[in-house]
């Protein structure tokens, strides 16, 4: 796509009235486009609508007219969310019709270098961390993306000196066109997102326009122990600083002898800090430590403003959360487990033992690979939602002995329920944790709802 301005007096279909949906209308028409903004939803479930509406802008909810994409429109930008197989969506490709994400838009607006942070698991803590170490170090920097803020509106926000910290899911990313980061990041590929991608393929080849579009002064962070992450890297023009807990690197960062150390390729390996003094747990959260601190390096941050954040931070909120502690077993809240890998990770942050509360969304697997990670760590599966089932069976498989099938569809009840059974399994010195392996959007509208609602449930156990 071209600037936004270059669309003025053109028609431009926005399709999805979430957060950035709403940013982006208001941006083209700003720039004098011919906005028409559509959403399935009924309008009574569209708070949105009556602002944009009195801005001038066309809003059209309810469903999607057979009229909305004909050969008059110039763009389409979409929700990430919205699966491509709508019709407005196959029509305007029929018709040769650009469809982006607001990611494409913001790009083409910043005047901020950005640092883009993607993958299967991490991106949150990650983003996170790297946001607070480049304003712990004196700069200006603002986060944005799939963290909260629309990025159209941040790139308006923010000045050339600034850093725009972006968190990047692959339904944004595979909506891009000239995207190009200063500074990315890919910390791994799991299997997910099947539902919407369609194959490994598509996901995989959605989070490789992270870097496609890079060139040699910029900079690629690569997870060189993610097999499809170091598969990239001979493809990739950006200089590389991969990072890695598992092998020392010639130039980038990695862990020796329980210390985080970097080195530039030229001269000795620095230390940054002991792994120990980490202020989150988990081995993953080891990994997103290792990425957070190569872009922030490769941002210029000062290795002690990445030792200060990383020694104080206590993390993300539905991510490895402390809950409560009530009667000898602690309460975590990880509802931004939505997929096995993840799960597996939380799972082995833990040394004591574990009753699980799980299940959501259906997206297709088996969970077989969670088996060895119950036999080892799990006392007592709790599950909900559309998987409870074969998560109930993955545990027989691994002789959990304490299975629990939550069969209301209610959320708040299911959660209840969930809890107390949690609470009646778990002894002292155990754990009772909420990592679902799987999306939320069977019964909740947001992982956070979820990790809500768990949270408000825990609160309430006497």
């Amino acid at each position: 796509m071209r600037h936004p301005q270059s669309y003025s007096g053109k028609r431009v279909v926005i399709l999805g009235l979430a957060r950035s949906g709403v940013a982006v209308a208001e941006l083209f028409h700003r720039y004098g486009a011919d906005v028409v903004v559509n959403d399935k939803k009924e309008r009574s479930l569209c708070p949105e609508a009556d602002g944009l509406s009195a801005l001038g802008i066309s809003v059209i909810c309810g469903d999607h007219p057979d009229d909305l994409i004909d050969d008059s429109v110039a763009l389409v930008v979409k929700n990430p969310g919205i699966p491509y197989k709508i019709p407005p969506i196959q029509r305007a490709l029929e018709l040769g019709i650009e469809v982006v994400t607001e990611v494409e838009v913001a790009y083409h607006i910043a005047v901020s270098p950005m640092i883009g942070i993607t993958g299967s698991n991490g991106k949150t803590t990650t983003t996170t961390l790297v946001h607070l170490m480049l304003q712990e170090d004196g700069f200006g920097a603002v986060a944005a993306g799939n963290i909260g803020r629309a990025l159209t509106e941040a790139a308006l926000q923010t000045k050339r000196e600034d850093w725009l910290v972006v968190e990047l899911s692959s339904f944004q990313l595979k909506g891009t066109v000239d995207f190009r980061p200063r500074i990315s990041c890919l910390l791994n590929l799991y299997e997910t997102h099947l539902d919407y991608h369609g194959t490994m393929e598509d996901y995989g080849e959605s989070k490789a326009k992270l870097v496609a579009n890079q060139l040699e002064d910029d900079i690629a962070v690569l997870n060189w122990d993610d097999p499809f992450c170091r598969g990239l890297m001979s493809s990739v023009k950006a200089r590389l600083f991969p990072f890695s807990a598992k092998e020392k690197l010639e130039r980038g960062v990695y862990i020796r002898e329980g210390m985080i150390v970097y080195s530039d390729g030229m001269n000795a390996a620095k230390d940054i800090m002991p792994v120990a003094e980490i202020g989150i747990r988990g081995s993953f959260n080891a990994e997103n430590a290792l990425a957070a601190a190569a872009c922030a390096l490769s941002a210029g941050v000062h290795p002690e403003a990445i030792r200060k954040v990383l020694t104080e931070f206590k993390g993300v909120e539905h991510r490895l959360e402390l809950v409560r502690e009530l009667r000898g077993v602690s309460y975590y809240n990880n509802a931004k487990a939505t997929n096995p890998a993840a799960t597996i990770k939380t799972i082995e942050a833990f040394d004591e033992k574990i009753v699980l509360i799980c299940g959501g969304l259906d997206r297709g697997s088996d969970y077989m690979e969670l088996v060895p990670v119950f036999e080892r760590s799990v006392k007592a599966v709790i599950a909900l939602g559309e998987t409870r089932e074969k998560l109930l069976r993955v545990a027989e498989l691994a002789g959990v002995k304490q299975r629990v099938s939550i069969n209301t569809s209610e959320p708040e009840e299911a959660l209840r329920q969930a809890v107390q059974a949690a609470a009646s399994a778990a002894e002292e010195g155990e754990v009772v944790l909420l990592s679902p392996a799987c999306a939320s959007w069977d019964m909740f509208p947001s992982y956070e709802t979820r990790g809500s609602m768990f949270k408000h449930s825990v609160h309430t156990l006497l």
